[in-house]
Parts: structure tokens; sequence; C-alpha cells
């Protein structure tokens, strides 16, 4: 018998799944779409029963394409986006959809329950600031708006951690998704039942608590008919998709970094102790026995999802003609543009924005516009507007005590190598790329490959894994006029952030 090893990635936009071998190479793959719901202003939820779904098709069709048994699939490894908050009743059903990492529907909660019980207090206990993208404010929105779907919740679970459990039966909650709880003791990696109390939050919603590669569990009979497996599959607990992202690029050492190029951009620095910032995040890593601080924006592969969207018809229409997608058309437009685009700056707050500076009220925004830009001055406006997000978080990280010298990058944007080379100058920071699509799930999987034994230790699974394809190094003939795009960058919403709060109103 063949050992492979399946990962599970619950991103935003969608599921992708991949079957790997011991040494980390791909051997089959497939994702599934789902939908992002906007109901209202500020709004962002997701049906999990649709990412259960997706994730059904996306493995039985990738079986059924690449030829491998199910028989061959040695254990299992999921991560999942972060700050989920999905109500389940005692039979596991989903009582309602999930307010997502970008949702900030509970703001005005947070200004309530922050001045009562004291936002220093929060932040002593679980290490990161108490802001409405995060679980808990989602879990007294519910109190609040929904006390039906509150009553009748037996637990509260994560994204990856609600995959296990339709995998397995179990509901559990991993270390690295912790950190969306303000009632779990950073330092110490288990719940503070009495800041469980001061939130007023029932205890018995919190399911127990794993380490990241723990064994949990193993596929059940019913799970293996709707998705295609066969049941007694171990199951790992899962982690953070940001967390698995950094494992999977190789980061397990303190200092080492995570550049992610995902639908949110951000950064993650493992470290291996305990070092709080306020603007910053900071979670369990999913290498047992260590953390990483990060950053995360809404900034990232998102923003150029959207740009071509909204913008991309022409380049579409020619993608039969000249042999190229359209993103890769938008990247020969922006790399005509000289690097600073000409004074066009761009604050990819497209979303609100989360750290450094957590205003759900942020707005994108184009600056430096005139007669004489091109649709190539927007999309690498947009790139550069990502990257300076990306050193503004870096930079709050260094005064936080973490110094970076060298980024790995991970995510669809990495494919980019002017979009790589644009953040090597912008950060000043040199940036290799492992196989920066398969990181995330790379991640997940060697979780599940720790937790059955295939390696004996993170470090391990890392050498045998993961491969430098590229690096980049930062070009200082660009540093000056990337200096001045960063004091505009910082300046721009400086000034209009009083605007932004108004017209929110």
């Amino acid at each position: 018998m063949k050992q492979y090893l399946l990962g599970i990635d619950i991103g935003t936009s969608a599921c992708k799944t991949a079957v790997f071998d011991e040494n980390g190479h791909v051997l089959a793959s497939g994702s599934g779409d789902y939908p992002v719901y906007y109901p209202r202003q500020g709004w962002a939820e997701q049906n999990p029963e649709e990412w259960w779904a997706a994730v059904c098709r996306a493995i039985k069709e990738m079986l059924e394409a690449s030829g491998i048994r199910p028989e061959d699939i040695a254990g299992i490894g999921i991560d999942g986006q972060s700050w989920s908050a999905i109500p389940v009743d005692k039979e596991g059903n989903v009582l309602a959809n999930t307010p997502i990492w970008m949702d900030t529907r509970a703001a005005d909660i947070c200004e309530e329950v922050g001045a009562r019980i004291g936002e220093d207090r929060i932040f002593q206990v679980c290490g990161n600031p108490f802001k409405a993208t995060y679980t808990t404010p989602k879990i007294l929105w519910y109190q609040r708006n929904l006390p039906e779907v509150y009553e009748h919740t037996d637990k509260i679970l994560q994204s990856n951690s609600y995959i296990a459990y339709k995998l397995t039966g179990e509901m559990t909650q991993e270390l690295s998704q912790g950190y969306g709880l303000h009632c779990f003791d950073m330092r110490k990696g288990v719940w503070d039942l009495e800041m469980c109390r001061e939130f007023g939050i029932r205890e018995d919603l919190l399911p127990d608590i794993y380490p990241s590669h723990a064994i949990i569990g193993t596929v059940t009979d019913r799970a293996a008919a709707e998705c295609g497996l066969i049941s007694g599959i171990p199951v790992a607990a899962g982690a953070l998709d940001a967390a698995c992202g950094t494992l999977g690029a190789g980061v397990v050492h303190p200092g080492e970094t995570q550049e992610q190029g995902g639908q949110a951009g951000g950064m993650s620095i493992c470290i291996d102790e305990y070092k709080a910032d306020p603007r910053l995040i900071l979670s369990y890593h999913a290498a047992a026995g260590q953390w990483i601080l990060q950053g995360g924006t809404v900034g990232g592969g998102g923003v150029m999802r959207w740009m071509e969207q909204q913008f991309g018809d022409y380049e579409r229409s020619r993608k039969a003609e000249l042999g190229k997608s359209s993103l890769d058309q938008f990247n020969d437009l922006a790399g005509k543009v000289p690097a600073g685009s000409d004074g066009v700056v761009f604050l990819p707050y497209m979303s609100g924005e989360r750290s450094p500076i957590w205003d759900p009220n942020a707005k994108g925004v184009f600056y430096g516009l005139d007669f004489s830009k091109t649709k190539g001055h927007f999309i690498r406006a947009a790139m550069e507007g990502v990257a300076l997000s990306l050193r503004h978080n870096l930079e709050v990280a260094k005064e936080a005590g973490a110094e970076v010298s060298v980024l790995r990058a991970m995510g669809g944007s990495a494919n980019s190598l002017l979009w790589t080379q644009i953040k090597a100058d912008v950060t000043g920071k040199e940036i290799l790329v492992p196989s920066s699509d398969t990181a995330t799930t790379l991640g997940a999987v060697i979780l599940a490959g720790v937790g059955i034994g295939m390696y004996k230790s993170f470090e391990e699974a890392v050498d045998k894994t993961v491969e430098i394809k590229r690096s980049h190094k930062p070009d200082p003939a660009h540093r000056e006029v990337y200096d001045r795009n960063y004091e505009t960058y910082l300046k721009l919403y400086d000034h209009l952030k009083d605007i932004m709060a108004e017209r929110s109103r």
C-alpha cells in the first residue's frame, strides 16, 4: 500500500484539495468554488455546508481524474480561513451562516464590551486586539441578534474544525485557531474560563483544544460515502491557513518569515517566545511549541482578482488569441510602468483593513491620477499598494521586537515574478519562493504526516518536502521612489481616516 497524504484547504473563494507523496510532490489536485454573501454593509458570510459540498466534489473529481486509490491515503490534514464562528447543534447541524474574517458587523459590540471589560485586560489574556473581525464578537452578535441560534448552539467551530467534524464526527478546537477567541490564554494554550464568564459566553460552547498535528479521529462510513474516501483514514486536527502556509513555506525556526499572497495578504514571523503587539496578530504556529506574529491585511491577491473581474474584459477576450490569461496580460501591462507608478499610490483597504490600522471603515483609494495615467498604472499601483501594506506590517513587527531578514513567499501572487520583485523592492527584503501554489495544503499534510509518524519531526518534514524555486533580491535603484511612495501611503490614510469614518455612518 502506498503512503500518500491528502490536504484540504478551506479558502475564502474556494477549497483546494491535493494529494502529496512523502517527499512533498503533488500527485493530484482539485478545487471547488463557493460564494461569499454580502447581505448588508460590513457583512461577509459563508455557508459551511457549501464548504463541505465543495470539498466532497473536489475530492471525488480529483481521485477519479488521477486514478489514485483512497486506500493509498494514509492521513488527512486540513487548514482553513481564520475567525469563523460556526454555530452547530448537538447533531452537527449548522444553525446559521458564519461571518468570515472580513466581516465587521459586530463593531459596535466591540466598542461596548471592550469598554466594559477593558481592552488592556482582554489583550493581556489573548495577546490580540478586540476587533469585530475576530470570532469572539461574532459569538456575542449571535447572542444579541440571533438568540434562538445561540440557545441551540452546542459548539462554535472554526473552518478547519468543521471539516474535521464532517470527516470524523468529532467536534474539536486546535491551538492555532484559538487566537480568534479572546477567552483563549495565548501564553498557556488553554481556555481562560474567567474571561469567558466576563464576556458572558457559555463555557460549553468551547470544544476541547488539541495540538494541530494531533489525530482526532478517522474518516467515518458516512463521510467516506459522501466524499469518495474510505473509512478509517486518520485525520489531524489541522490549523489556520496562515499557519499551514507558514509551515508549508518551510518556516519552522525563529525569525523565519512567510509572506502571504493569497486572497488576503500579510506575513507570519516564527517566534519561540511570547511577543504580542495590539497592532498585530499573534497565534500559535502549526509547528508545535512556537507562535507566529502575523500582519494580516485584506489587500492581497484578492485585489488583483477584483481588478481582473471589473476591468479585464478586453484581456479575457484576447486569451485564446494570445495564449495568455487575463492576469498574465495584466502583469505585462504593469511591467511597462516604471517603479513607483509615476506617483500613483493605492490604499488596498477593499473591505476595511486589519493590521496594523484595524479600521473597518477604511476604503480603497487611488491617488495621483492625471490624463497621462494608463490602465497599466492602475494595475502596477495596485500591486505596489499591497506591497506597501506588507512593509507597514513588517515595520510594526520590528518595533515589537521581531526583525525579519528574508521572506518566504506563498500563495497565487508569488507566481507573478513582477509582483514578487515589487514586494522585495518595497520592503527591502530578499524573498525566497518555494512551490507557492501548494504551500498551504503542503503545511496541512505535514501536520497529518507528523501526526501519523510518517515524519519524526517538523524539521524532518520540511527538509523532505520544501524546495526553493527562485529568489528575488531588492533592487537598490528603486529604494528612493518606494520610500517616497510609502511616506505618501501613510499620509493618505492619516489624512483620510476621519472622512472614511464620517461617510460610513
